[in-house]
């Protein structure tokens, strides 16, 4: 953020992320939840490339199917910014997605975020950290975790955030068959919205869960089979609103080990977890 216009990148990094935890502690009355969860990033991460155009159309070649180009968050992140920052150049946007889509690990903020990071540098704006990360807000409440760059404490709609320091474990990340509807999980009746609020120093001490688990568990028999067979390995939990659930090994041949177990119709896949984005790594990689 806030790098000078210039030298192209060829791949964007747009990171996947897990929730350590996650608690529901009100809801607005503007519908939005409150909450309380920790971030942290995953050394897996979706690619995307910006190609710039002489005119002022944002398109997107390439996407993820099923995601109509008009409604993709990268394409509406980009013309935000053409909007805000009175852009009137263009872009065609190329993803190359791996982050499972309705996974609960964020991959739709996360190319938003990035769109926003790397239009920023390519168009030579200018925007600092706090500019993006607002912008990245009316996009959606994940967006400006991504933009930010470190793992945190998050609380507010998930966009009020303090430092933490986590240690970064091998993960292994199991894909049920199938994808859930994050509206549907928010807006289910049974889910507790009423949860009180824990410290930091209580989240390290071993307290804290994804009290959204529940309700997947309930309408999604597939998640629900995904963590049952987890546990049998360690802690497992959902990401976010899930369907993806993981669990934490010491070394990478631990988790591999595992995944190699899982059953034939899921799949899954070991990453690292890293307390920096691999977008910023590569931002401050660059700039070094």
């Amino acid at each position: 953020m806030g790098r000078e216009g210039g030298g192209d990148v060829s791949r964007w990094p747009a990171p996947a992320k897990i929730n350590l935890f996650l608690h529901v502690t009100g809801r607005r009355d503007d519908g939005y939840h409150t909450l309380q969860t920790v971030f942290q990033f995953l050394e897996y991460c979706d690619a995307l490339k910006f190609d710039q155009r002489a005119d002022a159309e944002v398109r997107r070649p390439t996407g993820p199917q099923g995601v109509a180009a008009a409604s993709d968050l990268t394409v509406r992140a980009a013309r935000l910014l053409q909007q805000v920052a009175g852009v009137r150049r263009g872009v065609d946007i190329h993803i190359n997605k791996s982050i499972p889509m309705g996974g609960g690990l964020g991959g739709g903020s996360s190319n938003a975020a990035t769109t926003l990071v790397a239009l920023n540098h390519l168009w030579g704006l200018g925007l600092g950290k706090p500019e993006l990360m607002a912008l990245g807000l009316r996009l959606g409440a994940d967006v400006p975790v991504f933009i930010h760059g470190a793992a945190v404490w998050a609380e507010g709609v998930g966009e009020q955030f303090s430092p933490i320091i986590l240690p970064e474990p091998w993960y292994l990340i199991v894909v049920p068959p199938c994808q859930v509807a994050t509206a549907e999980v928010f807006n289910a009746p049974e889910l507790t919205r009423n949860c009180p609020a824990i410290t930091i120093h209580d989240f390290l001490s071993g307290r804290g869960e994804n009290v959204l688990e529940p309700v997947v568990r309930r309408r999604y028999p597939e998640v629900a089979a995904a963590l049952d067979w987890l546990a049998g390995f360690g802690p497992a939990r959902m990401s976010g609103s899930g369907a993806c659930v993981f669990a934490m090994f010491d070394d990478r041949d631990a988790a591999e080990q595992v995944r190699r177990q899982l059953p034939a119709d899921w799949s899954g896949f070991v990453a690292r977890g890293r307390n920096r984005s691999p977008l910023h790594a590569m931002i401050e990689g660059e700039a070094g």
